[in-house]
């Protein structure tokens, strides 16, 4: 689930950066009311503690973060494209009476369109999300990042989240693999795509099923920019 300070932080730079008061606000000003969103919503949480902020538009925001907060880094969990559409799929097989609000609640009468409008690049589910990695990927922060693969995360669990402890430079805590759970059935009712972000039982490699065509599945074979070292100029680290 994407929390609201990615975008508490967008609506205050605009304020901050245009209208009739902007003249009033510096750099410096501005760099103490972004990191004030941070501050307020996370008051709560005790000193020393680490925070994980989760929104998928940070990717597009590594500048600022650094600016902001020079020592933070941004973990990135990525799949196979043609894999994630195919689960969209899935869910949408299993809500087939009503229409989703994912696709603005409008008849998509094919997997075809409905996946071109998933990598829709300015507000498609996916294709936002990749476009802005691929940006932090290619860009002067690319350091920052930390890339945990889908199948190595499943495969080997354990193995993967030390090696993320070990970056973070934070003790490992020690997680039940075999009973992890999460649901948000409001929000994924409200959606019209109920499981949307349901988890439960043993992480693990689980037998996928193909229920888009083929050909739409190869379309986005080549889009795994991460699988390829060639292109690591940043020296991002892939786990």
């Amino acid at each position: 689930m994407s929390g609201p300070v990615a975008g508490m932080v967008t609506a205050l730079q605009m304020s901050a950066s245009s209208g009739e008061y902007a003249r009033f606000v510096d750099n410096s000003a501005r760099a103490r009311l972004l990191r004030g969103v941070f501050e307020a919503y996370y008051a709560e949480v005790s000193a020393g503690r680490v925070i994980f902020d989760t929104n998928r538009s940070w990717t597009g925001r590594l500048p600022l973060l650094a600016e902001l907060f020079p020592d933070c880094r941004v973990i990135c969990c990525v799949r196979q494209l043609g894999w994630i559409i195919n689960s969209i799929e899935t869910l949408l097989n299993r809500n087939a009476l009503q229409l989703t609000r994912l696709f603005e609640v409008k008849p998509m009468l094919s997997s075809y369109s409905r996946a071109e409008y998933l990598m829709n690049p300015k507000k498609g589910l996916i294709g936002l999300a990749w476009g802005t990695l691929r940006e932090a990927w290619f860009g002067a922060e690319a350091k920052r990042l930390i890339i945990v693969a889908y199948d190595s995360l499943v495969s080997k669990p354990l193995e993967t989240m030390q090696k993320l402890y070990a970056e973070l430079e934070e003790p490992y805590y020690a997680h039940d693999f075999d009973d992890v759970s999460y649901e948000e059935s409001g929000f994924d009712t409200g959606m019209g795509l109920v499981g949307m972000h349901k988890v439960g039982g043993k992480v693990a490699a689980a037998q996928r099923t193909l229920v888009i065509p083929p050909d739409l599945f190869a379309r986005y074979a080549e889009f795994s920019f991460w699988q390829k070292p060639e292109l690591n100029r940043g020296g991002v680290l892939v786990l």
